[in-house]
């Protein structure tokens, strides 16, 4: 493992932030923590970069482990030019090479405002060269807290192409939370926080398969002789429009060719990790 925590603890007076987590994460691998807000996601975070100590428990890192961090705010100077704080922050580190801001910047792509000053780019912008500073110190685990907050869908898509290219290119360990369940989809393991504990883990596809329901939605020429073919009672049903939440795809596969000759159109919609995560959170505000 590159990294490990065992029976992490921290408390806050009274209060229980996080509580006896066991975490593993392999080299090479793409972590998701999630969890609703006050969960522990960030807690746990700094617990396992360092920034706070433990109340109990340990993390243990690997042999030559070096760590980047993408915070949820930045920690560069907006005032100052992209390249000066690449090159200010390249000689915090002992043994970054002299080309290495040209080179991240290249890989990914801030040569074309590496002179413009940083509080004046655009938020994708921003987070390209969050991304490019923890990666200074050539970095084998990525730690990114809620990195594509506030950006919009092309923007949050096209980091997310940046950051699958590292990982494949570099063998870059991912450790990420995130509040856009979806970026969890393609996590080789997901450990799923509530008040700081641990309530399931798992790769997202394991996950999805055992707390998310699929829906299926059809509109029918007789609802009445419908519900006598099926065995499964529908969870809704105005009209002529009928709503099932069924386990997998096989049980709506099932119920569409039983009622084949009676449905004029119907709907299916996969269980998603939004859908795993309310049901192992609740569905309350926080």
């Amino acid at each position: 493992m590159l990294l490990e925590a065992k029976q992490l603890t921290q408390t806050f007076g009274s209060h229980v932030a996080v509580n006896g987590l066991n975490l593993q994460i392999a080299r090479g691998s793409f972590t998701a923590l999630l969890g609703p807000n006050g969960a522990g996601k960030s807690t746990t975070m700094n617990l396992l970069i360092g920034l706070t100590q433990p109340t109990a428990g340990q993390v243990i890192y690997g042999d030559e482990a070096r760590i980047g961090v993408v915070f949820q705010s930045s920690v560069l100077d907006e005032r100052l030019t992209v390249g000066e704080n690449l090159q200010i922050r390249a000689r915090q580190y002992r043994h970054v090479a002299p080309n290495k801001v040209a080179e991240v910047s290249t890989e990914l792509g801030l040569n074309e405002f590496i002179h413009q000053r940083y509080g004046t780019l655009s938020g994708g912008q921003k987070r390209r060269v969050d991304i490019a500073r923890a990666l200074l110190n050539d970095p084998n685990i990525l730690f990114l807290d809620e990195p594509t907050t506030g950006l919009d869908i092309q923007t949050r898509s096209a980091i997310w192409k940046l950051l699958q290219r590292l990982q494949q290119a570099c063998q870059l360990t991912i450790v990420l939370t995130t509040h856009y369940l979806d970026e969890a989809d393609a996590a080789d393991n997901v450990y799923v926080i509530d008040q700081g504990k641990l309530v399931a883990t798992g790769t997202a596809t394991a996950i999805k398969a055992r707390y998310a329901k699929a829906v299926l939605q059809l509109t029918t020429r007789d609802v009445e002789q419908l519900r006598e073919r099926v065995t499964v009672r529908p969870t809704q049903c105005r009209g002529n429009q009928l709503t099932f939440t069924v386990p997998n795809s096989q049980v709506a596969l099932d119920i569409l060719t039983a009622t084949r000759d009676l449905i004029t159109t119907f709907e299916f919609r996969p269980g998603t990790m939004d859908d795993a995560f309310l049901a192992l959170t609740g569905k309350e505000m926080r």
